[in-house]
Order: C-alpha cells, then structure tokens, then sequence
C-alpha cells in the first residue's frame, strides 16, 4: 500500500439508465466528496451515452499522466468498461473506483472495505490483480481485462437468460432451473492437445459471482498473480444442479489457482466478462493469464 494519495481531478462516470438509480448516487458522492475532502480538485460527473462509451470515457479522463481518480457508478459491466479504459491509457497515476449501481456487483460486494468517499477522503490505494482474455490475436497482443471473473459454458447461457427474465431472487432462481433444459455442453482443445467436454469453466479474480454463488475461498487473494479455476466437468444435468445449489448455499470449497490457462474452442462459443456476454468464433486459441496487481483501487 502506498502513502496517501490526492488527486487532481475525480471523474465520476454513471449510465443514466442503470438499474440501481446511478444519477442520483453520482450526485450524491460528488457532494459528498466536496464536504469531506481537505483539497479541492476538478470533480466532474460524465453520464454514458450508449454501450461501450465508459470505456472511451475512462480512456480520456486517465490519459494525459495526471493524477486522476475515475469512478464507476455501475454494475460490474460498466466498471469491466472503465477499468478497461484506464488500462489502455497506461497512466500509472490513474486510480479506480467502483460504486454498486447495478444488479449483482460482485466485484463491489466482494472487495469493499469501506464506504466510498471515505476511502477517497483517506487516499489509501491498493493494488490489485485483473484477468487478460486473449481470443486469436496471439499472446502478446493486447488482451480484454476482467476485475471479476470470466465464464465459457452455463455462465453466459444463465446470464442471457436472467437478462430476457425479471429481476429478484427467486425469479433469477427459476430462471437458473430453467436454463438447464436448454443447455447443451461444450467441448475445447486444451493446451495438452486432448480434447474434453465440460459443462462449466469459470476463471475467477473473486471469491463470490452473481449474487448467490460463492466459487472458492480466494476472498484473501485480491493480489497473489493468480486466478482460480473452477470447472464443471461435463455430467448429468441433475448433477450439475446439485452443484450449482451447493454453489449458493455452502459454496464449491478451495479451487486450482493458477497464473494462465490456454484452450482452444472447437465450435462458436458465448462468455461471460464481468457480466457482458460476448462470444469467440471456432477454432479460436484462447488465452486467460493474470495481470498482476494491475489495478490500483480505493475502497
């Protein structure tokens, strides 16, 4: 942990249309803000305009080398945009925040330790660890980042399906339920050249995703350069069931944690980044490694 930070600028970044009333809690932290801090920087509220704005955004308000804070006032999908923005400026002086604003906010949930503006107010930065997906452009290009988790398999078929459905926990459950009438398995190449069908494959920076399943005992693990791997082999899907139920009741237990892992897929296949579904054509080398203490935080 370094010493206390200032800041030159705050940009608060908030989707005008979020679930979670993200124009109001905006105000509210940059008045908040205002009252507690013992210095006076530029704070400027940025609204998004469309999907994959916060990203350009982020981009703009990080670069430059200032010393800058950007906060998402989101779900962990419009944090997954700002936290990517800021990655691509390649601003060491830029520090991230997150302020819950959406659905699940695992990430928020998982990794707060305190109220926002009060951490802003303290300037204690902390790093942290992200996930980098490549999909084709090789190894050493530029990757996508996660803070969260990234899930090929059920993952993204459960997260169209919340999507299409009404919130609340007990629908988002039957809708969970069912889910498994439709789902069908998926089979990769793995980095040993054989070939295997699997139900499930969540790499994971948290310990804890969408709301209710808790995926490993990793909570104390924000910063060691590895990710966890939580697999479902594929099997009857009455068994997968009963684990996804132990997954939001008593959790899966301790996972393999690892700093890469490498497949390539055989078939068109959805998955999940920080809650946004997007998809990796066939025949597509896939690479998750960890980005160590990449992201410098508060909160």
């Amino acid at each position: 942990m370094e010493s206390a930070r200032s800041f030159e600028s705050i940009v608060i970044i908030f989707n005008p249309n979020s679930t979670g009333d993200a124009p109001k809690l905006a105000e509210h932290l940059r008045d908040g803000l205002r009252e507690l801090l013992s210095y006076a920087p530029d704070i400027r509220l940025q609204p998004t305009g469309h999907a994959g704005h916060a990203v350009t955004l982020a981009h703009e308000a990080a670069a430059g080398g200032r010393d800058v804070l950007i906060v998402s006032v989101s779900g962990d999908g419009g944090y997954n945009e700002v936290v990517n923005g800021v990655m691509q400026a390649g601003n060491p002086n830029a520090v991230c925040a997150v302020m819950a604003a959406g659905n699940a906010n695992d990430h928020r949930r998982t990794t707060g330790t305190m109220p926002l503006a009060e951490a802003v107010a303290q300037g204690r930065v902390r790093h942290i660890d992200l996930l980098r997906i490549h999909t084709g452009q090789g190894p050493d290009a530029p990757g996508e980042y996660a803070h969260s988790y990234i899930g090929f398999g059920l993952t993204p078929v459960m997260a169209i399906d919340l999507e299409k459905g009404s919130k609340g926990a007990f629908k988002e459950m039957i809708s969970v339920v069912r889910t498994f009438s439709k789902f069908q398995p998926f089979a990769i190449r793995q980095s040993d050249g054989k070939r295997r069908k699997f139900d499930s494959i969540v790499f994971a920076n948290i310990a804890e995703m969408a709301k209710y399943a808790t995926l490993s005992e990793a909570d104390d693990k924000l910063s060691d350069g590895k990710f966890e791997v939580v697999i479902f082999p594929h099997m009857p899907k009455w068994r997968v069931l009963l684990k996804a139920l132990r997954a939001t009741t008593q959790g899966l237990g301790d996972q393999p944690s690892v700093s890469s892992y490498e497949f390539t897929t055989l078939k068109p296949l959805p998955y999940q980044i920080d809650g946004e579904v997007k998809s990796v054509d066939s025949g597509t080398f896939v690479k998750v490694e960890s980005a160590p203490s990449a992201l410098p935080i508060l909160g």
